[in-house]
């Protein structure tokens, strides 16, 4: 027991030497101030000239010509670029990939131990760390892949983005955040802590299992999706008083509630019961839409994953690829709509439905949907800063502010396409992409 007590009391010694000499390095490093021509600061939603920013210790400290600029800073000569706050992408799932080919894609994954997955997981969060994307909300990933990501980022073991992490989709058996229908003898079923539930009290288990172990945000299958083979796309999956009680549950901790839901009906269910987000909404009315205006709820349109999966249909199970073509052209007309209406909206991709690191192309897509470039900017900063609660850390470049940025060639309102191409990537002050 001594020689425990005394191996442990050497390692914490060791440890706390480590973490005092890290300590000082950062107090000598220099302040950085980055200059371009152009900045989007992601709260007014207009492009201002000469963007002068200074960060100090992983922190923005000041903005703007009139900032003082402190003692033997670095400075970074970005050139004819805009900088922008680190985008913010609300929905991804970080531990899978499409490739095209769910059956490869599906086997493959079913292959991963935890360990593995999570390995896989650190280079899709760098990936999509590289194309400028500081923050994202991960919405459902297996084995506590996305908790224990979050947690190797927090603590400095690993480099990736912000994860708000939502542990285990909540849904029904058989429904769209179930697993396939593998014969039960030969998998283990689902229960409330894989996030899979039956009535109301079974549905308030699964979300008191998600928030045991970490959850941040709570993400519930409403509709059918369209890579689950046995469930129509519109139908609801739960039951007014499931949703009652998972979102009661998950607001009384303090956790907001994100509702995968491509079906109109399933969509009005979630917004009466006080859901924070619809995700997709393919086939969203003009009335749920102005219920949504209404209470402020989020769509998160996921455009991305419509674009991606209508391409790539003929690569997929003939019942998934049935889905997959007929959300290609609703999806475009919903976003329309919902532009025209004023719905609040966040940006977010489905990647991992897309390959990780295309997050950027969301932008052009939502564009084509109908809406503004400084809006759908804006949407990848102030408003989906928003939705995730995190507007205190990040989604806006302002003194006191996590130094999260990203840079990109030219004037990226006027040429949106180049938020495909950073520059310049900062993540809590750490250069992750570095100007040539």
């Amino acid at each position: 027991m001594r020689h425990t007590v005394s191996c442990l009391a050497l390692i914490v010694s060791a440890l706390m030497g480590t973490q005092a000499q890290a300590a000082v390095e950062r107090s000598t490093e220099p302040a950085t101030v980055l200059h371009a021509r152009y900045l989007f600061d992601g709260i007014s939603g207009r492009l201002t000239d000469d963007a002068i920013v200074i960060i100090d210790h992983g922190r923005i400290v000041g903005v703007g010509k009139g900032a003082p600029i402190p003692e033997g800073a670095k400075h970074i000569e970005l050139g004819d670029a805009t900088l922008l706050p680190g985008f913010i992408d609300s929905h991804v799932h970080l531990g899978e990939e499409d490739s095209g080919n769910s059956y490869r894609d599906f086997y493959e994954g079913m292959l991963r131990t935890p360990a593995e997955a999570a390995l896989y997981a650190e280079r899709y969060g760098m990936r999509t760390l590289k194309a400028g994307f500081t923050t994202v909300r991960v919405l459902g990933a297996s084995d506590w892949v996305d908790i224990g990501l979050r947690n190797a980022v927090d603590a400095g073991v690993i480099v990736g983005p912000r994860i708000v992490a939502a542990a285990h989709a909540i849904g029904t058996p058989g429904g769209h955040c179930d697993g396939p229908p593998v014969p039960p003898e030969r998998i283990r079923p689902s229960s409330e802590i894989d996030g899979i539930c039956s009535g109301p009290e079974s549905c308030r288990t699964a979300v008191r299992e998600q928030m045991k172990y970490g959850a941040d945000v709570i993400k519930i299958c409403a509709s059918g999706g369209v890579f689950s083979e046995s469930d129509p796309l519109k139908v609801p999956q739960l039951t007014a008083a499931e949703l009652d009680a998972i979102i009661g549950e998950a607001h009384r901790w303090g956790r907001k509630v994100a509702a995968h839901s491509h079906g109109d009906e399933a969509a009005r269910l979630a917004v009466e019961a006080g859901v924070d987000s619809i995700e997709h909404g393919t086939f969203l009315s003009a009335d749920t839409m102005q219920l949504m205006k209404k209470k402020g709820v989020y769509l998160v349109p996921t455009r991305m994953a419509a674009w991606w999966s209508f391409q790539h249909a003929d690569g997929y199970p003939p019942a998934i690829a049935k889905k997959a073509r007929a959300i290609g052209d609703a999806h475009r007309k919903m976003m329309q709509e919902a532009v025209r209406i004023g719905v609040p909206i966040a940006f977010g991709t489905d990647s991992g439905v897309t390959p990780h690191g295309l997050n950027a192309h969301e932008f052009t897509l939502m564009i084509e949907g109908g809406m503004k470039p400084a809006d759908a900017l804006l949407s990848a900063t102030r408003d989906a800063a928003r939705l995730l609660g995190v507007e205190q850390e990040t989604g806006s470049i302002a003194a006191g502010l996590s130094a999260d940025l990203v840079a990109v060639p030219g004037n990226a309102v006027e040429h949106i396409e180049a938020t495909e191409h950073p520059v310049l990537v900062m993540a809590r002050g750490q250069i992750i992409v570095s100007p040539r």
